[in-house]
């Protein structure tokens, strides 16, 4: 059954008092200033086409999201291998900010590149010797994907440098463990900058699409990221890409998914068989935003809208 702009219109409508679930992430000023009313989305599919509904021509920071696009730029940069090295691809049971895995491991390496150690670390390995160095590549990546540059949100960039005394914490305890490939500071720059990207729901739904499709991009016809990469890149989606929340977000939507709590939720359709028509469903890059995030991070009313779409339109990979 094709999607329809007034199918995900009545979605948006129906989903929208879940906002109330949740509230705008108050320990980042710039964000707690969110409108924590707003819910859009966008579905990009493997024609090119859009399709576009409530409030989604909105841009926002991508937080979290970040975290597993700098996993697959340095894995394309220097491979798997190299990368796994400093992170596994484990989920934690703990908080994405958590400092007890490194408690009770040390001095082993972060559980996964989704939490916020994993994903520090993976930020110092950005190539480049400095942070303008590594912000630039890893920008130049993200508009390889887009094909539109991008630039950070100061205020927002700003507001975290000053409230990142956890992150600050944790890049400590990685420096102390011989992970990082910068100094603390340095490594917390880069990272958050990467967070701090603004990005409108039409790019991250392109994104979404090309991870779908292995790292191929179906509109322009080109392999942009190594196949075995977009395929781990999936997995740690689907088992930790929703913070604590991603065993009920994959039982419940089933589609690799990462999240951020600037209420943003980049999903990936891949294409699928079905048996019962005979027909392959292709693969689409969905965007989620609505900034009032629940007690594990996620967006409640995108994280409900997510729910519902998969299950009208059989989105699920289980």
């Amino acid at each position: 059954m094709p999607i329809s702009i007034e199918q995900l219109e009545k979605m948006i409508t129906e989903n929208r008092s879940h906002t109330v679930l949740g509230n705008t992430a108050q320990y980042i000023p710039a964000l707690a200033k969110q409108d924590p009313n707003l819910l859009g989305i966008s579905i990009m599919c493997p024609n090119g086409s859009l399709l576009n509904a409530g409030d989604s021509q909105v841009s926002f920071t991508l937080q979290s999201i970040s975290k597993i696009l700098s996993f697959i730029s340095v894995c394309q940069e220097y491979g798997l291998e190299y990368v796994l090295e400093k992170v596994d691809v484990e989920p934690t049971g703990e908080s994405f900010n958590s400092i007890i895995p490194f408690e009770i491991h040390r001095p082993g390496k972060p559980f996964n590149p989704l939490i916020n150690a994993g994903a520090i670390t993976v930020s110092s390995m950005l190539p480049g010797t400095t942070t303008d160095e590594k912000y630039e590549q890893f920008t130049s990546f993200l508009q390889k994907l887009i094909g539109a540059p991008l630039a950070i949100d100061e205020e927002v960039y700003q507001s975290e440098w000053r409230t990142a005394h956890r992150n600050r914490a944790l890049a400590y305890y990685l420096k102390e463990s011989n992970l990082l490939e910068l100094d603390v500071e340095d490594a917390l720059d880069i990272y958050i900058r990467q967070c701090s990207i603004k990005i409108s729901l039409q790019d991250l739904a392109k994104i979404g699409l090309i991870i779908a499709y292995n790292g191929y991009d179906p509109i322009e016809n080109k392999q942009l990221f190594d196949k075995e990469i977009a395929r781990i890149a999936k997995v740690l989606m689907v088992t930790c890409g929703m913070y604590n929340a991603s065993g009920k977000f994959a039982a419940y939507v089933g589609v690799p998914a990462k999240s951020g709590v600037s209420g943003g939720i980049l999903a990936s359709v891949p294409p699928k068989w079905l048996p019962e028509t005979h027909e392959l469903q292709p693969g689409y890059g969905i965007a989620v935003y609505s900034p009032a995030i629940d007690a594990s991070g996620n967006s409640a009313a995108g994280t409900m809208l997510l729910k519902q779409l998969s299950k009208v339109f059989d989105f699920s990979i289980f």
